[in-house]
């Protein structure tokens, strides 16, 4: 993994769209299925928005009918990482971008083989690339 990415709120907010900085650096959340990714097939990479950083596959991708996209793992496994959310009166999984600690979603364990996971991921998180 390349080094890290550390920038000011303002310099974030320069880069960023509001609904971008609101999600990834302020731990928001889309409504569910308003996400331009949620019904996406087509196949390619899907980039942290923040950094660049792959981050998913397409051929992870599944239909999890919960209204965001849903992967059954990341890109690589050095490409997020994970914390305790307590937040909203529940304990979750947080995922992160783990190159510049952008919030993309929570990680749950009821999704399909071959993990059991469902990585369920913000699309103004992402950014959707060629292969």
């Amino acid at each position: 993994m390349a080094d890290k990415v550390h920038k000011t709120d303002d310099e974030w907010r320069q880069q960023l769209t509001p609904e971008q900085f609101r999600i990834t650096r302020q731990k928001g959340t889309e409504p569910a299925f308003t996400g331009k990714y949620n019904s996406s097939k087509e196949p390619g990479v899907y980039r942290c928005v923040c950094c660049g950083n792959v981050l998913f596959d397409s051929e992870a991708k599944f239909d999890s009918g919960t209204g965001w996209p849903s992967f059954y793992e990341p890109a690589a496994a050095e490409s997020v990482s994970t914390e305790t959310d307590r937040s909203l009166f529940m304990t979750r999984t947080e995922v992160m971008c783990s190159k510049c600690d952008a919030h993309l979603g929570h990680v749950f364990d009821d999704g399909p083989d071959p993990t059991g996971l469902r990585y369920c991921i913000n699309s103004a998180s992402l950014e959707k690339t060629g292969k």
